[in-house]
């Protein structure tokens, strides 16, 4: 892979070192960045990209997808609308991933890919299901993040909703096999939500990871009625269940949290859980604003995702900020730590799920960056980015995206992946899904 030079750029490094370098460059050799600087040397058959002063920042990291939910676009569920998330679930999402195929998996995950590219994000901790095709269909998803060329942590949801311990085994195996991988592609442990969960398939869940030191990618307390079934059916709230099990931890990461009380909260804090907060999903679905500013007081790493939404990462943060004003009443909160959340946690996240450092434009870090075609009207240096950030950049246009050293899109042009075939494919795909769907 020939070297790659970055010059004229506005770089954004998010390094408390030099955090905003005007006028610079960056040298990409193989998958690390190896100089950053007003003027570095580069070799001489290095591929110069000339940015001509638009802003270059570290790729973006979505902490919790669905990939599979792509095909929920455009599709309405039979029967009357959902009037509450249980229903949300039985007559939508467990409808849809139990409709999809191997080619249905294949193709929901490469749409969404593309998105990620155009967007700038780069890394993907991703949650999938597709009940009737468990067994190898995270290796279609590996073989998906290959031909993209992003990097992906990947785990099957878990759940005994339509056979009692669907996806343990595809876990195991799937664990195991990245475990001596490259570390592109990495795994954690997928369980849906402790209310499709038996006791026999937590412990079986907690005894492989155990052996395997992987943590858990698990749903909680999105809705009220998961607490309340937690209560009814074993007389604890979700985290104490969680930990009784062994399956709290910092190699564990939490999703939602929603109707967490504060003893929950200090446990997940105790043993160091990570959590992501997924703001326009949750709005979405009516089932409550996260406690946000709580959560990150009591020193929880908590991070952000889209839950499957979008891939768009920059306006899921800026959504987190509004939505923590809008429902607080408070025009003073949140808009630093959703910033912080999307740019600094995210990237604490990914650094416990992948081996390689990744999040800033500096010397040793993994060559993942965006150029967002975007030239500011305003000052930009420190101190001013974040503003940038959510009321500028959120709109602006990603030029290039460039993952693990590897130039995927140039131009708003897609290098890596045939768009115009992919997306005629999905077409089809997901129309073949929906027709299953009774």
């Amino acid at each position: 892979m020939a070297a790659i030079l970055i010059q004229n750029a506005l770089i954004v490094t998010l390094d408390d070192a030099q955090p905003i370098l005007p006028n610079g460059q960056i040298l990409i050799e193989g998958e690390r960045i190896t100089a950053v600087g007003a003027s570095v040397t580069a070799p001489k058959d290095a591929q110069v990209l000339d940015v001509n002063g638009m802003v270059v920042m570290p790729g973006l990291i979505n902490a919790h997808h669905h990939l599979y939910s792509s095909f929920a676009r455009g599709f309405s569920a039979p029967g009357a609308p959902a009037a509450n998330f249980i229903e949300i679930l039985d007559r939508l999402w467990w409808k849809l991933d139990l409709a999809l195929d191997p080619e249905g998996v294949r193709y929901s995950s490469l749409v969404a890919l593309i998105e990620a590219i155009r967007t700038g994000c780069t890394t993907i901790v991703d949650h999938h299901a597709s009940p009737a095709c468990t067994d190898g269909s995270l290796d279609i998803l590996e073989d998906t993040f290959r031909e993209a060329g992003l990097s992906g942590c990947l785990c099957y949801e878990t759940s005994d909703r339509n056979v009692k311990g669907d996806g343990v085994a595809e876990n195991a195996r799937f664990i195991r096999k990245t475990r001596k991988g490259d570390g592109q592609v990495t795994a954690l442990f997928g369980l849906h939500a402790q209310m499709t969960l038996s006791d026999e398939t937590l412990a079986e869940t907690a005894a492989i990871c155990q052996d395997t030191g992987a943590g858990v990618h698990v749903h909680v307390a999105e809705d009220l009625a998961d607490e309340e079934d937690s209560l009814a059916k074993h007389g604890a709230r979700i985290i104490q269940r969680l930990n009784a099990f062994g399956l709290t931890g910092p190699n564990s990461l939490f999703i939602h949290g929603i109707h967490l009380d504060e003893t929950e909260m200090d446990l997940i804090a105790e043993t160091g859980t990570m959590m992501v907060h997924n703001p326009e999903s949750n709005m979405n679905n009516a089932v409550g604003t996260q406690k946000m500013l709580t959560l990150l007081q009591k020193g929880i790493l908590l991070g952000l995702g889209t839950d499957g939404m979008t891939s768009h990462m920059i306006s899921s943060a800026r959504v987190a900020h509004l939505l923590q004003r809008a429902t607080l009443g408070d025009p003073r909160v949140a808009f630093v730590e959703a910033c912080e959340m999307l740019l600094e946690n995210n990237a604490k996240i990914a650094a416990r799920c992948f081996p390689e450092i990744r999040g800033q434009l500096a010397v040793g870090q993994l060559a993942d960056l965006a150029v967002f075609d975007y030239r500011p009207t305003t000052p930009l240096e420190p101190g001013r980015f974040l503003g940038h950030l959510l009321y500028g950049l959120n709109y602006a246009r990603v030029h290039t995206t460039i993952a693990r050293g590897r130039i995927l899109m140039r131009d708003s042009t897609l290098l890596s992946l045939d768009e115009q075939e992919i997306c005629a494919k999905a077409r089809e795909c997901a129309r073949a899904t929906w027709g299953r769907i009774q």
